[in-house]
């Protein structure tokens, strides 16, 4: 399908799948991340018991389902910090794809995944993301939050 941009909150769009961009050490202290831990906080739990046995690595991904929405959290950086790597969003957000597609789902929403506290330039993850989304069936829609 196609990458489509809205402006909005991730949140409250509406969509069957959100996901975001996660470390592999087992943190989610900023950003966005914050508010997936405190909306499903089991989904934390088990994601930081995966990150220190190993399980959750750089490219993967770990699926949660909640009762309103499946979050995936995508492996796309080693440490909390401006680490994120294409490669490894690539990999992540493909997989995901692969995964909502199965599922039955026709969308999967994202942040600015790995621009921002991930250190990758947006021009750079759009061209990424646009090229996932081109060989999948769902559509990849970024849910951008507005200037304030």
């Amino acid at each position: 399908m196609s990458l489509m941009t809205i402006d909005g909150d991730l949140f409250t769009a509406g969509l069957p799948a959100i996901g975001h961009g996660c470390n592999c050490a087992g943190a989610m202290g900023a950003g966005i991340a914050v508010e997936f831990r405190q909306r499903y906080p089991g989904m934390f739990e088990e994601y930081r018991a995966r990150c220190r046995d190993g399980r959750f690595r750089l490219g993967g991904m770990f699926v949660w389902q909640a009762p309103d929405v499946v979050v995936y959290n995508l492996a796309t950086q080693p440490v909390p910090r401006p680490t994120a790597t294409l490669d490894a969003i690539e990999t992540s957000v493909g997989a995901a794809l692969t995964d909502v597609a199965g599922r039955g789902l026709h969308a999967l929403g994202l942040p600015t995944i790995g621009a921002g506290l991930g250190g990758l330039a947006w021009p750079d993850v759009t061209a990424v993301l646009e090229r996932v989304a081109d060989g999948s069936d769902v559509e990849l829609v970024v849910v951008s939050r507005p200037p304030r």
